[in-house]
């Protein structure tokens, strides 16, 4: 199978590549920047913003199915920044598919686009989008994921995943947020020690993208196959208190806990304020916290994977310990004989 990964210089993009690779599929990748690492495992790199109809078009063409990762993330900036990447590239990934006649489309979405300000403990695929959200990423991948699973149908199976809080080696985003704020004495915990949180080891969000690939590629015709047109929450299924979590998580890189807390009243306080002044002064750097992450930090966010197991057969391969043992492993000096 040829398959193209968007965004496969990033940090699940690569993850997704180098598993592809390593089963024997060609894999083409489409990313704004350049990654001699992909051209080392030999795989073919196109250059471009989704935002280009017509690059995504001839990216697309020859290839036998889609993974779509990319996408603009954060909890801060101009709206229209994100609906160009997430809404506007995700229309150009589908156009693209039915011009060439591209047959399956995996998309990366997020479970955050169900998030309405609440505990989601333990919730599954039937809970409903939110009537108003508080950050443009939410809002922009709900409407993406939308218009990917509206598009299901005989011409082009498509699946929607939602992989939670993805970190491990490498990773650009989460990790080195926590333990940068953390040295900085800026980290602090929402006062509450019962809001259970799920994370997603990244090979095991790999691993569910590549199972949602093969479940679809391998039904006789589109509606045979269970997940076409549905979306799957995607998890390591071990979910922590959220302090215990990320404590866990900065043991790993060598930082010592944060003991600290903040009210979750006060938290949304800050943000909110945050967020309106940051508005008015036309600031594009982001806020200490916003309304979105306060909500983020004091509410459960675990998931029901009954349907992913069911329908994809997907079981986390990494154990949060054992991901923890690897995060550990990156910090151990070299020893040099």
């Amino acid at each position: 199978m040829k398959v193209l990964v968007t965004g496969g210089g990033g940090f699940l993009g690569g993850a997704i590549v180098r598993r592809l690779v390593a089963r024997g599929d060609a894999v083409r990748t489409l990313q704004r920047g350049e990654y001699p690492a992909l051209a080392v495992l030999g795989v073919e790199c196109v250059r471009g913003d989704l935002s280009d109809a017509a690059l995504v078009q001839a990216a697309v063409r020859g290839c036998d199915a889609v993974i779509h990762t990319a996408a603009k993330a954060g909890v801060w900036g101009p709206f229209e920044d994100y609906y160009r990447a997430n809404v506007v590239g995700t229309r150009n990934v589908l156009a693209a598919c039915r011009a060439v006649g591209v047959k399956r489309l995996v998309y990366t979405s997020s479970p955050s686009v169900v998030f309405d300000g609440r505990d989601e403990a333990g919730i599954d695929e039937t809970a409903p989008y939110p009537a108003r959200y508080l950050a443009h990423y939410p809002r922009t991948k709900a409407e993406a994921e939308r218009a990917v699973l509206a598009a299901n149908g005989p011409e082009l199976a498509t699946v929607a995943l939602r992989p939670h809080l993805i970190w491990g080696p490498g990773d650009p985003h989460l990790l080195p947020r926590l333990v940068a704020r953390a040295q900085s004495g800026k980290l602090r915990l929402v006062a509450r020690d019962d809001n259970l949180v799920d994370s997603t080891y990244v090979d095991n969000a790999a691993l569910a993208h590549v199972l949602a690939l093969d479940a679809l590629s391998q039904a006789d015709a589109w509606h045979r196959a269970a997940c076409a047109g549905r979306a799957y929450f995607i998890s390591n299924g071990e979910p922590l208190p959220m302090a215990e979590l990320v404590n866990k998580l900065l043991a790993a890189k060598g930082v010592p806990p944060v003991t600290r807390t903040v009210s979750p009243r006060l938290a949304y306080a800050a943000g909110a304020m945050l967020d309106m002044l940051y508005k008015l002064l036309g600031r594009r750097d982001e806020p200490p916290i916003t309304r979105f992450v306060a909500r983020q930090l004091s509410t459960s966010h675990w998931y029901d994977l009954t349907a992913a197991r069911r329908d994809l057969g997907y079981e986390a391969e990494v154990s949060l310990a054992e991901g923890l043992a690897r995060i550990a492993a990156e910090n151990e000096p070299t020893s040099i004989p």
